[in-house]
């Protein structure tokens, strides 16, 4: 192993030798099956590009159709009615740790900028939150600490995809999936056990049960290496993937083991319908904003995976609530809060045992939901859902009914791209733009939106077409915009235009941003 990374001071007690020789291991073990199975996806994308309609597998119908369930879920997992989510910074965790929440999901992921100081400063910044000696002072001397009662800690390692640049093993740069996940567990997870919790992750971006049975490979050898007791590694799994979502079954039963429960990834999943169908006419999406979960296909991957899940056993948990709250405008709370309290109401109803909110001031809207339709229980897995058988092809309807693409439309989604760009390049992964908490996730559909309404010349309200002469037009407008607002991002800026035009103005669709824009990060 080599490091190329600085090594500040602290960063050894994260990279000691016995790390070093945990995450060799674990790319000597596992970093073939990774290629071959990014390597698949590739074949696969391949042949929907030249129409290929997936469905659900024949080969694995005896999956579907049997009486399994999961395993136990531990006692601090049990009830799950709000969850909030955000990077490893310091402040931040104390303030998400704090929140009221039941879990904090700690992301390495989509809200987190992968710089080599965020990355290993993120890991000291668990360690010492679960040892409670987490502190953190801000500049007008308020001293950050954790309260008695706090959150149940879930970290999201980043996705299969996904490369951490910084470390090399035979001069292979390691998968950044691997690399979060074993400075984590190895550091960890006898630490949490000893407190009566466990080490619990979040998968992300799966696009099939292959990819969750890596996952639970991992574990396995994890618990092996570490001497631990099999199954105490606990996940939740993301649905943020079509091909995903049409293997929900099959992905809960590979991690049978070791899994607790789904979450519904609404914005990837929305993203990775453009990516996956993007030679498909049959699924050009309108502005971002209209594709809410009230429109039909959103409405039935829902509630299909409340279904799922509680047939066997499992959590399922809602999607985010991005919302932020606005310090200055109380008209704006007003209107944004009741409406997440009546995307809160549809989940509760539907059947979902938790939710996910952005910010600490979203728990208490969320929370009173769920304390409503809960009560006393920890979750509603009684609950079977609305009971209706649903198709493949009931997945793979696109159609929003009456919504159109705009301009307001192409020119939010490019200050969206534009200004998160400059953040992640800056080292900052979750932005709030517009009263929204921005990610990864948020700025992969603006980018890709553009891509596809250029891609099939989409005709806006106004009757003018989507061309690429168009967007350069009104992308140059909202460039000047931006940096009238932000005139210290200076060549950041410009760099992530370059970016932006990039990965939304190119003839083939690149499959991630960050992928594109990680070799600009330190």
């Amino acid at each position: 192993m080599r490091i190329l990374g600085e090594m500040k001071p602290g960063y050894e007690t994260v990279l000691t030798s016995e790390a070093q020789a945990f995450l060799e291991s674990l790319h000597d073990k596992f970093e073939e099956r990774r290629r071959t199975l990014l390597d698949e996806r590739a074949v696969l994308q391949s042949r929907l590009d030249k129409g290929l309609v997936p469905g659900f597998r024949e080969d694995t119908a005896d999956i579907r159709a049997g009486k399994w369930v999961v395993g136990d879920t531990p006692p601090d997992l049990q009830d799950r009615r709000v969850e909030i989510t955000g990077p490893t910074e310091r402040k931040m965790m104390i303030n998400a740790l704090n929140s009221g929440a039941r879990v904090f999901m700690a992301d390495f992921e989509d809200a987190n900028s992968p710089t080599w100081t965020n990355m290993v400063e993120g890991q000291l910044n668990l360690v010492d939150a679960i040892e409670r000696r987490i502190e953190f002072k801000a500049e007008n001397q308020k001293v950050y600490r954790l309260n008695e009662k706090v959150a149940t800690l879930v970290v999201r390692p980043r996705g299969w995809h996904l490369l951490e640049g910084h470390v090399l093993v035979d001069e292979q740069p390691i998968s950044a999936s691997l690399f979060d996940f074993g400075l984590f567990v190895l550091h960890n997870a006898r630490r949490l056990l000893n407190r009566g919790s466990g080490p619990y992750f979040y998968l992300p971006k799966l696009e099939g049960a292959s990819e969750a049975k890596l996952w639970d490979d991992v574990f396995t050898y994890a618990e092996e290496y570490l001497k631990l007791d099999h199954g105490v590694i606990k996940a939740t799994v993301l649905i943020e993937t079509i091909l995903g979502a049409l293997e929900m079954e099959e992905i809960l039963y590979v991690l049978r083991d070791h899994v607790v429960g789904l979450n519904a990834g609404r914005w990837d999943y929305i993203f990775s319908i453009i990516k996956k169908f993007r030679d498909h006419s049959t699924a050009v999406l309108p502005d971002r904003a209209r594709v809410t979960m009230t429109v039909p296909f959103m409405r039935t991957y829902a509630t299909r995976l409340v279904s799922v899940c509680h047939r066997r056993g499992a959590h399922a948990i809602g999607g985010m609530a991005a919302f932020i709250p606005s310090r200055r405008d109380a008209a704006v709370n007003s209107q944004a809060i009741a409406q997440v309290r009546d995307d809160k109401e549809r989940e509760a109803r539907d059947g979902f045992d938790g939710t996910w909110v952005a910010h600490p001031d979203l728990v208490p809207v969320a929370g009173e939901v769920f304390d409503r339709h809960l009560q006393a229980r920890p979750h509603q897995k009684e609950n079977a859902g609305t009971g209706q058988a649903v198709t493949a092809a009931d997945m793979l309807g696109f159609q929003v009914p009456g919504a159109q693409v705009t301009e307001g439309g192409i020119r939010n989604n490019v200050q969206v791209s534009l200004r998160y760009l400059e953040s992640w390049l800056a080292g900052t992964g979750a932005v709030a733009i517009f009263n929204l908490m921005e990610d990864a996730a948020t700025a992969e559909i603006a980018r890709a939106q553009i891509w596809q309404w250029i891609h099939y010349g989409v005709t806006l309200e106004d009757g003018r077409a989507v061309t690429p002469e168009l967007v350069q037009t009104l992308a140059e407008e909202e460039l000047e915009a931006v940096r009238a607002e932000l005139p210290r991002a200076g060549d950041r800026l410009q760099q992530a235009f370059e970016i932006f035009r990039q990965v939304s103005l190119d003839d083939v669709l690149p499959d991630f941003l960050t992928t594109v824009a990680y070799s600009s990060l330190a």
